[in-house]
């Protein structure tokens, strides 16, 4: 992983500001030193990301509750541009933190809720990436996140909120749940096919690889279908609405007519903005 992390701090605290400076460049630290698979990846080849975590709450001197903003990137073939892979804001983030004690993590035991949460989106992150570069190229990484969260004991579960499914159906159990999930297996495919035979060759020939994107999203409008409010495909509108209405803008029109009806039906909160795809 290559991520650059900000912890942000309420104006008025009782902690210590080093203790966050501290945090801020361990967390940096154990995601960027680490080796997260038994893969092979050139520096170029690493991860980008941004992590923001939003500190509202001490609780104690080292516990501590708020939100946690990852974002994270692919590059797109033939281009300086990068396209991404996930754009998302976990409002479940409670933890405990010592100053100056390294982030420790195991794939096969609970720690503590910092290094669990972490360790989840990494691989998760892992699993996307994977996915667009082979067919279920991710799959060992979403089973390694579903691991994460089959650790958690119970009773931390009960204080930690985010990992069951009783914590609400947006979080990080249903993540990773719908990701796994026969359902969206064809949303999964699509993800291949979008970037590798779409967003990778636009610089080759854009009116080939803009209609690849069309049939994928086709193929994601009926996935929906099949797990109606899937916390996956509002992962994927939540990350690629942006990119998708900036490249059909200039579509034929039955593209544009799929995909706004498509992502609209996806993202229904944000409907009005797929509206500037035109006609």
């Amino acid at each position: 992983m290559n991520f650059q992390v900000k912890v942000n701090v309420p104006k008025i605290q009782t902690v210590d500001p080093a203790v966050f400076e501290d945090m801020q460049q361990q967390i940096e630290e154990f995601l960027n030193t680490r080796k997260w698979t038994d893969n092979i990846y050139e520096p170029k080849e690493r991860i980008n990301g941004n992590i923001q975590i939003n500190i509202t709450e001490e609780l104690s001197p080292t516990e501590f509750s708020g939100s946690i903003q990852i974002q994270a990137s692919r590059p797109i073939y033939g281009s300086s541009s990068e396209t991404v892979l996930l754009s998302h804001n976990d409002k479940d983030f409670q933890f405990s933190y010592q100053q100056f004690q390294p982030i420790q993590f195991s794939n096969n035991s609970y720690q503590d809720n910092l290094s669990s949460i972490l360790g989840y989106y990494v691989y998760f992150i892992l699993g996307l990436d994977g996915d667009t570069f082979a067919p279920f190229g991710g799959e060992e990484h979403f089973r390694r996140a579903q691991e994460i969260v089959n650790t958690i004991p119970a009773n931390v579960a009960g204080v930690y909120r985010g990992w069951r499914s009783q914590d609400g159906n947006r979080n990080r159990y249903w993540m990773q749940e719908s990701m796994l999930n026969p359902r969206l297996r064809p949303y999964r495919q699509g993800m291949y096919d979008y970037h590798i035979r779409g967003l990778d060759l636009m610089h080759k020939d854009v009116e080939t690889a803009r209609l690849v994107m069309a049939t994928v999203l086709e193929d994601v409008g009926k996935a929906e279908k099949s797990y109606p409010n899937s916390m996956s495909l509002q992962v994927f509108a939540n990350s690629k609405s942006n990119e998708i209405i900036d490249i059909f803008k200039v579509a034929d029109s039955a593209s544009k007519s799929t995909v706004k009806k498509v992502m609209t039906k996806l993202d229904a909160a944000n409907a009005a903005k797929y509206r500037s795809i035109g006609r």
